[in-house]
């Protein structure tokens, strides 16, 4: 027993020399594989833009429409209907949690609620009123004008967030790290929402806000560790704040993971703020202790800290 302990404690040993030699000769080419999807994902956010004039694909709360809820659910061939009339429309169900049956369904589409109701009304074969449905209107100005203050907030919080980093640190590289992280996050989430086909909405927008502050923490968290803790060796203290960062970052995981397990009953919008925040806490993942954990090791190596 105690000769087959010894000799896991030594394999054990092993390996974390040999990983730490890897380590030591390779972290400055692992920064490769994040710029490179980081210009992949600014490729993706250009072919959008010169594609659709935006960065994104907005939903109507962005860009303005009608959404009509209506009880029970859609007869058949109804959206296929209806997509012959109004091909920009789009139709979701809203089902019961315990019996995954429909208890209505949303239409959504850019025209104006006289221009789509009588449509509707025909397939249907009864009128809408206020007991079978309801109608929301949002005009396109009103929209417009919304999205660049949801725009304009996320702007001013990252701007922010970056003048706390450079008060905190009071160094040029660190700080630049730690900024530079917390944008690749935002921009390569912003990439797979788009390759996922999501239209963003008002919760989408908010989502986005609630990244920056998931993903400054663990880089901050890095960099504290890698420039005050001068009593362990620099490899001790990166991995110390991954057992720490990573810890935090897979509870976060977890905490959003159910919502792919809960089919129905769930608003879209709830739903939609979970998976960027998934895809984005993946994102900082990697920008973490690939992106920022090599610039921090390669930085504090030069100025011997």
């Amino acid at each position: 027993m105690d000769e087959a302990k010894t000799s896991d404690k030594s394999e054990n040993k092993t390996f974390k020399e040999s990983f730490v030699k890897f380590y030591d000769k390779s972290y400055k080419f692992l920064l490769i594989i994040p710029i490179l999807l980081l210009i992949l994902s600014l490729g993706n956010l250009g072919y959008t833009y010169l594609k659709t004039g935006d960065f994104i694909k907005k939903d109507i709360t962005l860009t303005g429409g009608t959404s009509i809820t209506i009880q029970g659910e859609p007869p058949e061939n109804f959206e296929f209907e209806l997509k012959k009339t109004l091909p920009d429309i789009s139709i979701r169900k809203l089902t019961d949690l315990r019996t995954n049956k429909a208890k209505s369904f949303i239409i959504e589409t850019s025209a104006k609620p006289e221009e789509i109701k009588p449509i509707i009304e025909n397939l249907l074969n009864y009128k809408l009123n206020e007991k079978n449905s309801s109608i929301e209107f949002t005009g396109s100005s009103l929209s417009k004008n919304f999205y660049k203050q949801l725009i304009t907030a996320l702007i001013i919080s990252f701007i922010l967030m970056s003048l706390v980093v450079f008060l905190l640190f009071r160094t040029f590289i660190p700080s630049i790290a730690v900024i530079f992280a917390a944008f690749a996050d935002i921009i390569m989430s912003l990439a797979l929402v788009n390759i996922l086909g999501m239209e963003i909405s008002a919760a989408g927008i908010a989502a986005f806000l609630m990244l920056i502050g998931y993903s400054v923490d663990t880089d901050i968290l890095l960099t504290s560790r890698a420039l005050k803790k001068r009593e362990l060796s620099l490899n001790q203290r990166i991995y110390s704040a991954f057992k720490t960062g990573i810890l935090m970052t897979l509870t976060a995981l977890i905490a959003v993971t159910p919502i792919f397990f809960i089919t129905s009953g769930i608003p879209d919008s709830f739903r939609q703020i979970f998976i960027i925040l998934t895809i984005g806490l993946f994102a900082d993942i990697l920008n973490t202790w690939l992106t920022n954990a090599s610039l921090i090791k390669w930085y504090c190596e030069v100025k011997k800290i």
